[in-house]
């Protein structure tokens, strides 16, 4: 694939954010070949002794050996040490038992080098899908990675798992957990392939909060939900997608061992901060993108519904290029809520398009007029907001527009 020189009209306009220095995880990064030359294509993390790993990942059926180990090794709380080495540039995903055997032979390699538990070394591969992964080159940098290991290069760690990302995605919050400020930082890859069902997505945060594998687990299970499960680019589900939270327990706390502990909802709420800015960073990196498009539904029967029509209306190509070509094309979001297959009342839907009431009654508003809608589709950042009149089932979602440029980058991908 060609080298990405752009960056995304949509990228944050401060760049990467400065990440702080979380206690207990050191980063590296370095150049070794995978796939092309010239860039930068692994990472590795280590976590202190004692630390919690919580995961959630992709549930494609053709899901990469990789995802299949981690999966394994999550429910694992074992001791001591952990390390998350990462490729890009090949997914090692349908690959038979070679994709098993290279995944093997990357984590005994990171075991033995770092004198960590093999079953405490999570991987992940991203790229190319149905080609061997050539392990040797990732394994032949184990010991130059573990040496240049430092607790600041986060940012370097998130520009080794870049395949057609034209940016580096970063997020920070800090939380008072009852007198004690915690940290969370992480990063994430992600532009095409984007439609998560669980998260070519990856994901790594990390926090010095001292909490339980199993609390970590249902907190990055539920704010999951309504961040990475409410992002999609193209609406195709990746085999390699994965997003791992890793917690050091260095910060001077208590641990939090019990999901009903009072500190949980400000932990959360800090996680999930963390995670819908990574989310809406891959919407705005979307593959071809010059548009951000938020779908909000609410009056639908119950959430999940809610998210199915949103889904429905941002996954739409008809909508996305509408946006794309500036169209306020109202027609095409009554069309994408009608096959969404939920409950739904003509006569009962309205729809704006950011302020501007569009549609109400089963029919245009009077006060709607072509010229507002032309003009506000001129936005680099459009809301479609549509309102089902049944209930307070409600969901919001981010998508981009579907550009010309999407078709470029896939058809040149594997040359």
């Amino acid at each position: 694939m060609a080298k990405i020189t752009h960056v995304s009209p949509l990228a944050p306009k401060g760049g990467f954010p400065e990440l702080p220095v979380i206690d207990g995880v050191r980063f590296a990064a370095l150049e070794a070949g995978v796939r092309y030359s010239g860039r930068t294509d692994v990472m590795l993390a280590e976590l202190c002794e004692g630390s919690a790993i919580a995961g959630v990942f992709t549930r494609s059926t053709t899901r990469s050996a990789a995802v299949i180990d981690c999966q394994e090794k999550v429910t694992l709380d074992l001791p001591g040490k952990a390390a998350i080495l990462v490729n890009s540039g090949n997914s090692n995903a349908f690959t038979g038992q070679s994709g098993f055997d290279s995944v093997a032979k990357i984590t005994e390699a990171v075991a033995n080098e770092m004198g960590i538990d093999q079953k405490r070394v999570f991987t992940a591969s991203t790229g190319v899908i149905g080609e061997p992964l050539k392990w040797e080159r990732i394994t032949a940098k184990i010991a130059d990675l573990n040496a240049a290991l430092t607790p600041d290069s986060m940012d370097m760690a998130a520009r080794a798992i870049m395949t057609t990302d034209t940016f580096p995605k970063g997020a920070t919050q800090s939380a008072d957990l009852d007198g004690t400020t915690i940290k969370i930082a992480g990063f994430a890859k992600g532009s095409g392939m984007i439609a998560p069902d669980m998260a070519t997505m990856l994901c790594y945060i990390f926090t010095d909060a001292a909490i339980s594998r199993d609390v970590l687990q249902q907190c990055l299970w539920l704010d999951n939900a309504k961040t990475f499960n409410c992002v999609t680019v193209d609406g195709d589900t990746s085999t390699s997608d994965t997003v791992i939270v890793g917690a050091t327990g260095k910060a001077d706390m208590a641990p939090i061992t019990d999901f009903a502990d009072p500190r949980v909802h400000a932990f959360r709420e800090a996680l999930h901060a963390v995670m819908q800015d990574l989310a809406i960073q891959i919407a705005r990196d979307g593959e071809g993108a010059t548009k951000l498009i938020e779908v909000q539904v609410t009056g639908a029967n119950a959430n999940g519904p809610a998210h199915r029509v949103a889904m429905a209306i941002a996954n739409s190509p008809l909508v996305k290029t509408a946006v794309a070509g500036e169209d306020p094309n109202w027609g095409r979001i009554v069309m994408a809520v009608g096959k969404a297959g939920e409950r739904a009342d003509r006569d009962r839907l309205t729809i704006w398009f950011g302020d501007i009431l569009v549609a109400e009654n089963g029919w245009v508003s009077p006060s709607y007029t072509e010229e507002a809608g032309a003009t506000y589709m001129k936005n680099d950042e459009i809301v479609i907001r549509v309102d089902l009149g049944l209930d307070d089932g409600a969901a919001t979602v981010w998508s981009c527009d579907l550009t010309h440029g999407y078709i470029t980058i896939n058809a040149d991908y594997r040359s």
